[in-house]
């Protein structure tokens, strides 16, 4: 999750330019194309130098594969679904905005997403301490083919992956695992974060009159996890958890605004879960969070 998040901070500059207003025109604005394209391009290409040289400066080992699906309840594996969802919806959006034909914004939006993300197994194949992972692979290749899987289906995306944090004691455990402080705790203390999966409720209820911006959500999230595997946690004393969510959300991409600038401005929020009630089901039995993070 700490390396695959570090996309999401080169593609929020993309943001900037999305488009809150798809548009019917099929001709393509190359005013917005080309230096979209030359952005996300050079930005991509430096974080690919940044990322080899710097996080994998001093590891190095002959290329090797992984198996790392029964880590840590496979919460790493929700966290490269999600992001590459976003890299891809950031993709599509943008293409769409420059005038690119919404179907092929969709293909070329998967296909950039999955390819975003697929580098960073490369450079695991070579860390001594990892691997190149095929689950994360896959977990890659749905994300980033989502946004298009739910075009073909219904020419809209009806449902989005989010995520939310808060802080836990486990962290200061293993600070040097799961994060020394709170930027890092979000990244990597996987007790804190939750991966939702938010329904737009008048998609699939359109004969309804319900609002478009009312969504409603399902978690996942595991906790007690200072390891990565349960039988490191069990003979530490911790006895490693999952989590399941049922809440609301809010969808900034349907809230009834005339500002097209303050769209653009909350777009970012469409990728996090707002703190609403929530109902959890863990352990065999039910919990009522007045206000879930």
């Amino acid at each position: 999750m700490l390396k695959s998040l570090f996309f999401i901070l080169v593609f929020i500059k993309v943001v900037a330019i999305n488009t809150c207003q798809a548009g019917d025109s099929t001709q393509i604005n190359k005013k917005r194309l080309y230096p979209i394209l030359l952005a996300t391009n050079g930005l991509y290409i430096g974080s690919m130098v940044y990322v080899s040289s710097v996080w994998y400066k001093e590891k190095r080992s002959n290329f090797h594969f992984f198996n790392d699906l029964n880590q840590w309840k496979q919460m790493d594996k929700a966290g490269h679904f999600t992001t590459a969802f976003i890299e891809s919806q950031l993709v599509t959006k943008s293409l769409i905005w420059s005038g690119v034909q919404p179907k092929k914004a969709y293909m070329y939006g998967a296909i950039a997403g999955f390819l975003y993300q697929a580098p960073i197994e490369f450079f695991d194949g070579f860390d001594p301490d990892y691997g190149a992972s095929v689950s994360d692979l896959v977990a890659n290749a749905l994300g980033s083919g989502s946004p298009l899987v739910q075009y073909l289906l219904w020419r809209e995306v009806r449902i989005k992956p989010k995520f939310s944090f808060h802080t836990t004691n486990y962290a200061q455990l293993r600070p040097n695992v799961l994060g020394k402080n709170l930027s890092e705790q979000i990244l990597k203390d996987y007790n804190g974060q939750t991966y939702w999966l938010a329904f737009n409720l008048h998609s699939f209820m359109k004969e309804q009159k319900i609002p478009r911006w009312i969504n409603i959500s399902l978690g996942y999230s595991a906790n007690e996890m200072i390891y990565a595997r349960d039988g490191q946690n069990n003979r530490a004393g911790y006895e490693a958890y999952r989590q399941y969510f049922l809440s609301f959300d809010i969808d900034f991409e349907h809230v009834p605004l005339k500002s097209k600038l303050l769209k653009t401005i909350l777009y970012p929020l469409n990728f996090i879960h707002i703190p609403f009630p929530a109902i959890e089901y863990s352990k065999n039995s039910l919990k009522f969070h007045p206000l879930y993070f």
